[in-house]
């Protein structure tokens, strides 16, 4: 028996049950009270929409799941952002579903609604995927319109998007099962065909009450503009439809004619399930995120056969680079090696640490899998860049550039995963979210920040006592003590996974045996988009 391997298996299991019991939560929305009221109105949830429009039996991705968890506490929370985004299939053609939850606050747009929403449109803007838009909200939450309604990436940009997708030849399909109002008006009527449903179906401009104090006119909103208005009057739907189920019938009918289209081409051949069991990532993962561990333990168990063709492999070995397949799909495998290893140049060096050599090493590899048109797969677990007068006379800046600028302009599509640690300028190396992953995934173990939370809190707790003792003021050991235990539990709780999703700087947080399946369902979305840009890395130091 492996007392540690037992030790890492419980507390990794413990958080993945944590995990389940927070989606099982999320996925009541408002709750059971709200649901209870919604059906009454003969409405299918949200979640019971997409699930009976999807094909049963097919793989499906949800994201942003976690998008506005502990936000808007004042406000009575948002949960899932008042939005369901899942990438799935609809009569076998991949697409993304975007369904309001008309149970979190009658479906209305909060800031990081309007950001999720986004996020959606992102995807099937990349990949080229159909979007259907499943429609029942109350419009922009005005107590934070501020927020939602003028800069760049809020509300409005939704409807720029679904402009720019019509043009670029994306299938856009909308239901409005529900109140449409407003600017959000816009949403379904952009789209390539609108459907409505009869009796709770509503689009709008200003409803009634809005009517009534604009320009006197008393009528109700049905009248104004329910289905009938719209499909036999103003034309402005193009089908409407007793139920929700069949809606959500016709838009499969729809789907089931829709042409083929180009696609990238990515090599994938029969797949095949690791030989190494998957499930051993459990004990294999310690439970101290300090303890150095093989990160090819963990690789063996994601990739197809447990076969992995290492690059450069006695080089740069803090980084593992190679090629693998995953679920059939080729890919090109860039992870951050944990354990401690020895270079033959510079001694012994740190898991987790990028050097410059490592830097070199993958700096080259990504060139090489764009050069192959071979997708990118990130498994982080990185502290950062080496730092020191060594390193920094050795060229790390430059060998980092070097790193981050291969990386940053591939036109390959790149996928991430984060494992453990993804602190500071590991993180941009690694393909954060500032650089554009097609997906960025989390394990239940993940933390991000620009460094850890205990070489941050002390830090910050230098600046504090500082600034203290320049105002004159004395600070006993017990406050210091205090005080860096306030800064602490702060900073701890902003390194959480569940931090990172609610503001969706990751797409989701995964059970650890979902990312075979994660890693498949990107690169299949990936693929409906030919690879139109050439790649140029720009000026590299030398």
């Amino acid at each position: 028996m492996d007392i540690e391997f037992n030790k890492n298996e419980d507390h990794l299991k413990q958080l993945t049950y944590q995990l389940s019991k927070r989606l099982q939560k999320i996925a009541l929305g408002g709750g059971e009270k709200r649901i209870a009221k919604h059906k009454e109105k003969g409405k299918l949830t949200a979640r019971e929409r997409i699930a009976y429009l999807l094909d049963k039996d097919a793989e499906t991705v949800e994201v942003g799941a976690f998008a506005g968890e502990g936000m808007y506490a004042d406000e009575g929370g948002c949960p899932s952002g008042g939005v369901v985004v899942v990438l799935g299939y609809v009569q076998g053609r991949q697409c993304v579903v975007v369904a309001n939850d008309a149970t979190v606050k009658a479906g209305a747009w909060f800031p990081i609604t309007a950001k999720k929403n986004l996020r959606a449109q992102e995807i099937s803007i990349e990949n080229r995927l159909p979007i259907i838009y499943l429609v029942d909200s109350a419009g922009v939450y005005l107590p934070m319109q501020d927020e939602i309604f003028p800069d760049k990436e809020h509300f409005g940009r939704i409807f720029r998007n679904n402009a720019v997708m019509s043009s670029m030849g994306i299938v856009q399909i909308s239901a409005i099962m529900g109140p449409c109002v407003a600017g959000g008006a816009y949403l379904p009527i952009m789209s390539d065909e609108a459907m409505i449903v009869e009796g709770t179906g509503s689009v709008f401009l200003a409803g009634s009450y809005l009517v009534k104090s604009a320009i006197g006119e008393t009528i109700d909103n049905e009248t104004l503009g329910g289905a009938t208005t719209h499909s036999e009057i103003s034309g402005v739907t193009d089908y409407k439809f007793a139920t929700d189920e069949e809606c959500l019938n016709h838009i499969r009918n729809i789907f089931d004619k829709l042409g083929d289209t180009p696609t990238a081409g990515f090599n994938r051949a029969a797949a095949a399930e690791p030989k190494a069991n998957p499930q051993d990532i459990y004990g294999l993962l310690p439970a101290d995120r300090a303890k150095p561990y093989d990160m090819m333990d963990i690789i063996n168990r994601l990739v197809d056969d447990s076969e992995f063709e290492p690059y450069k492999d006695l080089y740069g070995q803090t980084l593992i680079c190679g090629l693998a397949r995953i679920d059939g799909w080729a890919v090109g495998i860039v992870a951050n090696q944990r354990k401690i290893v020895k270079s033959k140049k510079t001694g012994m060096q740190m898991g987790g640490v990028i050097y410059s050599d490592s830097a070199d090493k993958a700096a080259r590899f990504i060139m090489n899998c764009n050069q192959k048109r071979i997708p990118l797969v990130f498994l982080h677990d990185v502290s950062g860049f080496m730092v020191g007068s060594q390193s920094e006379q050795g060229g790390i800046i430059k060998d980092g550039a070097k790193m981050v600028n291969a990386m940053a302009n591939s036109v390959v599509p790149k996928f991430s995963v984060i494992v453990g640690n993804s602190y500071g300028a590991g993180n941009y190396a690694m393909c954060g979210k500032a650089y554009d992953p097609r997906l960025i995934v989390a394990w239940p173990t993940a933390q991000l920040a620009v460094m850890s939370g205990a070489a941050a809190a002390n830090t910050l707790l230098q600046i504090q006592v500082a600034s203290l003792k320049a105002k004159g003021q004395e600070i006993t050991p017990e406050a210091e003590k205090e005080l860096l235990d306030t800064i602490k539990a702060r900073y701890e709780e902003q390194l959480s996974p569940y931090y990172a999703a609610a503001r969706l700087w990751v797409d989701a947080i995964i059970d650890p045996l979902e990312t075979r399946k994660v890693i498949s369902q990107g690169i299949a979305a990936a693929n409906h988009a030919p690879i139109e840009k050439a790649y140029n890395v720009g000026v590299i130091q030398v």
